[in-house]
């Protein structure tokens, strides 16, 4: 299905500033009629028209673009589709139906969200509350993704912190990992009487003794890593309060989910004290995007600068909008923001042909793809395998996939893109196999949900469709 959104984006926004639609209408110069079927995308948008909404809803024209609505309809279409359920293959008309009304969608999601959370953990159902409606993680994630994953309020407080540091003693500007660890530790040291030291521990990396006020630091951390940490407990402390009115805006359901957020909100607020925003985008901007040698500048590891990466999104001085993700080799998704309209499955089984998938097999590098998604979508994904510490010789360390991408458009402005042919190098990837759409799929695991087989016993094509109990090979 590949249908523009952008009728139900203008829909949304206009709703969300209270105007009417003849109301908007008579500001735009054409009749209430032509505007609904604007907004039920049956009637395309002129170039003049674009730019009087952008001026009359007050937003950039990336805001028409459908972000939003791409997202919600993908997530619909992901648990509509969900085999568990056994239900029969919606049609793509039913889909659009429930799709251009984001109020029923999203209360579809909430119920899938809720079954999730009841088929995970049972005890779930009996919340006095009745909030259970999405795992931990899951709620944690769709907080990031709700907020774009930019948090200005702890943006602000790291600034606080990072100038306090510099009248402290620490030298305007980056500096190096040395000074930077050296003037925390101290401010830790006098301001809140905190002794910082590295020694073996045993299963943890960190750990704080509140009593004693001892932060230890596992010998097996790299530096960078120990500087993150002494940065998160710095801000655990500094941006205590702000961390805590963000983590209660959430309504967190449980106190599980409470804790996953508010460690999500740390480890950003750690990221921004390391790499404070506005250095951060002028280096990205100037060595474009290349996070290997942007991770160098600032003395962090590629994880580090490759998350902080994607949260450059203040108004006024947004980076490229980028999606973000770590993944392992069972393609359990660890980590991720759903940035750039590029939908983020919630369970794991994702396309193998992505790059995110290939790069296992070419450690060591960068690995560049342009992938097209069935509905047409294209981006620039770009994936390196990270190797974590191993605590002995016995135990493998682990190891994941760190990827990241822009849609095709913002290509040029990404050092990734250069001697790429961007039309003729494209890749047709999925979001899984149940939800690709791309028939002739060599590399299939099996048929889309609403795709009914036509086995043959005295031919075999190409194209594997794998049903339970059928070898594929």
């Amino acid at each position: 299905m590949n249908r523009t959104l952008i009728g139900r984006t203008i829909r949304r926004l206009r709703q969300e500033r209270s105007l009417t639609q003849a109301g908007l209408a008579s500001r735009l110069g054409i009749s209430g009629s032509y505007l609904n079927l604007i907004e039920h995308d049956e009637r395309p948008v002129t170039a003049s028209l674009l730019i009087k909404l952008t001026r009359l809803l007050d937003v950039d024209l990336e805001a028409l673009a459908g972000t939003e609505e791409r997202s919600l309809a993908v997530a619909l279409r992901e648990a509509l589709t969900e085999p568990l359920l056994g239900a029969d293959a919606i049609s793509d008309d039913a889909f659009i139906a429930i799709a251009a009304y984001p109020t029923a969608a999203r209360a579809v999601l909430a119920l899938s969200r809720a079954w999730a959370a009841a088929r995970e953990d049972a005890s779930g159902m009996a919340l006095p509350s009745g909030h259970r409606i999405r795992l931990p993680h899951s709620e944690a994630r769709a907080l990031f993704d709700e907020n774009a994953n930019y948090f200005p309020a702890l943006e602000l407080a790291a600034e606080t912190v990072r100038l306090a540091l510099e009248q402290d003693g620490l030298p305007p500007g980056l500096g190096g990992q040395s000074e930077l660890n050296h003037a925390i530790a101290e401010r830790l040291r006098r301001r809140h009487g905190m002794v910082v030291r590295v020694a073996p521990l045993a299963g943890a990396l960190r750990s704080y003794d509140p009593q004693a006020r001892l932060l230890m630091l596992s010998d097996l951390l790299r530096r960078e890593s120990r500087g993150f940490h002494m940065a998160f407990q710095l801000m655990l402390i500094e941006a205590h309060d702000v961390m805590e009115t963000l983590v209660a805006g959430a309504a967190p359901s449980s106190p599980e989910a409470a804790s996953v957020i508010r460690i999500g909100l740390l480890n950003y607020a750690a990221a921004a004290l390391l790499m404070p925003y506005a250095a951060m985008l002028e280096a990205a901007t100037a060595l474009r995007y290349d996070v290997a040698v942007l991770a160098a500048r600032f003395t962090v590891s590629f994880e580090q600068a490759a998350q902080r990466l994607s949260t450059l999104q203040r108004p006024g001085a947004r980076g490229v909008p980028l999606f973000f993700l770590r993944m392992d080799a069972a393609s359990n998704i660890t980590k991720a923001f759903a940035g750039a309209g590029f939908h983020l499955t919630q369970a794991g089984g994702s396309c193998p042909l992505w790059v995110a998938n290939t790069a296992f097999g070419n450690p060591g590098r960068i690995n560049v793809q342009v992938g097209q998604l069935p509905d047409g979508a294209t981006y620039l994904c770009f994936a390196r395998v990270v190797t974590g510490i191993s605590t002995s010789f016995h135990e493998p360390p682990p190891t994941h996939v760190i990827a990241m991408g822009c849609e095709i458009s913002h290509a040029a402005e990404l050092v990734y893109a250069d001697g790429i042919d961007l039309d003729g190098a494209i890749t047709r990837i999925g979001l899984s196999c149940r939800l690709c759409d791309w028939r002739d799929c060599r590399s299939r695991a099996f048929p889309p949900l609403d795709h009914r087989l036509s086995l043959d016993v005295n031919r075999r094509s190409s194209t594997p469709m794998i049903t339970p109990g059928m070898p594929g090979g």
